[in-house]
């Protein structure tokens, strides 16, 4: 005789908290993801299937679905960009995302250290992770890790792949660390990089640029006047 286990309706992201309540070791954790995610919105703006989570847990065990991992950020690929465009997810429920892990986790070590190089990446492993990423820039040597660490599913196991600058094929973006400005605080960040090696922008590079780009405009022009009245020519008349 066979038997089957029934199990009770799973809740709802709405019947499941939206936080655990644990605050952040320091404002870098909510910052460097939130870059990430800033950047993606930007060079991934007409695409609406992927889905980067900061600081949101994620519910994935049907056996304990109040269960949660709460990464420093994770990117999701093949899942709805906006899920409810007026209000947005209130956490990332795997049985509503068609049990789809996500392809990305990162991680922001910090001083009190949180199991990044052993607990969380089991289970990470255990979720269906592909590559999970950690930052350390203030504890590496502490952790006896570098700074920047690049792990990847191969089988049953996360691998180290790299210490520096990662291509990562799904996305056809590399991420990596480098010096750049974001909500006016220069220091090394997160970025993401196309293939050629070229850093994507911060916002805040984006608005300069963007500045650079006007007044060499208006001095193009200003240089063109001047040129134009040289030659007799009023610059109104034409």
């Amino acid at each position: 005789m066979e038997y089957s286990i029934v199990l009770p309706p799973l809740p709802t992201a709405a019947e499941l908290p939206d936080s655990d309540d644990t605050p952040v070791d320091n404002e870098l954790q909510n910052l460097i993801p939130n870059l990430l995610l800033a950047i993606l919105s930007a060079i991934w703006g007409d695409r609406h299937d992927w889905f980067f989570g900061v600081d949101m847990g994620i519910y994935y065990l049907p056996t304990a679905p109040r269960k949660s991992l709460v990464p420093d950020g994770f990117l999701s690929l093949g899942v709805e960009r906006r899920r409810q465009p007026f209000r947005g997810r209130l956490s990332y429920v795997l049985w509503e995302e068609n049990w789809t892990p996500p392809i990305l986790v990162v991680e922001i070590v910090s001083q009190t250290y949180g199991g990044e190089y052993d607990i969380k990446l089991g289970k990470y492993l255990d979720l269906g992770v592909l590559y999970y990423v950690i930052y350390n820039p203030d504890y590496w040597q502490r952790d006896n890790h570098a700074p920047f660490e690049v792990y990847q599913r191969v089988e049953d196991e996360f691998i180290l792949q790299s210490q520096e600058r990662f291509w990562i094929p799904e996305l056809q973006l590399a991420i990596g660390v480098d010096l750049g400005i974001y909500k006016g605080w220069e220091r090394d960040w997160l970025f993401w990089f196309d293939q050629a090696g070229d850093r994507f922008p911060s916002p805040d590079e984006r608005i300069e640029q963007a500045e650079q780009r006007a007044q060499q405009a208006e001095q193009a022009l200003q240089d063109l006047q001047n040129r134009l009245q040289q030659r007799g020519i009023d610059p109104d008349s034409l």
